[in-house]
């Protein structure tokens, strides 16, 4: 047995989790009923559009942390709704870039300010320099994970 016993909701990874699975949620709803997308579909949109020359299926799963699976997908289903296209990729022609169409460039455009308006509903209760501090420390925590200097075992300190 442990000397200190883990309680899952004082465990701050499990907190991250939930939270953020509870704000994903609210966003995924919102997001579906106002203009059936999926949050994978939507992070595709919003890469793409932040990608004016377009962008690889394999740089949106490194950006978004997505899967391939997921990505391909959410792809797949944004063509056939005619919201992206595939273009040929002039430096590697076994991969293609994706851009938005011009109805996706529309969707793109109608979804952004609903999207700034949910994380306003949800943030609007902290103080600027609250989220300032935690934007602050999700980076660092990003950092920390990125390196890879998370000890496999944590108790041989290596």
């Amino acid at each position: 047995m442990p000397a200190s016993p883990l309680i899952l909701d004082h465990f701050l990874p499990y907190r991250l989790s939930f939270t953020a699975n509870l704000v994903s949620d609210a966003v995924a709803s919102a997001y579906q009923a106002l203009f059936g997308l999926r949050i994978p579909e939507w992070r595709v949109i919003a890469v793409t559009a932040e990608s004016a020359d377009g962008i690889t299926q394999q740089a949106i799963g490194l950006k978004t942390r997505m899967d391939k699976v997921t990505v391909s997908r959410a792809a797949r289903s944004l063509i056939a709704r005619d919201l992206i296209a595939r273009t040929p990729h002039a430096a590697d022609q076994r991969s293609h870039l994706l851009v938005l169409t011009n109805d996706g460039k529309a969707l793109y455009e109608a979804v952004v300010p609903k999207a700034l308006a949910l994380e306003q509903e949800v943030f609007s209760h902290f103080a600027k320099g609250e989220l300032d501090q935690f934007a602050a420390m999700l980076r660092r925590i990003d950092a920390i994970v990125l390196s890879g200097d998370i000890a496999a075992d944590p108790q041989s300190g290596d």
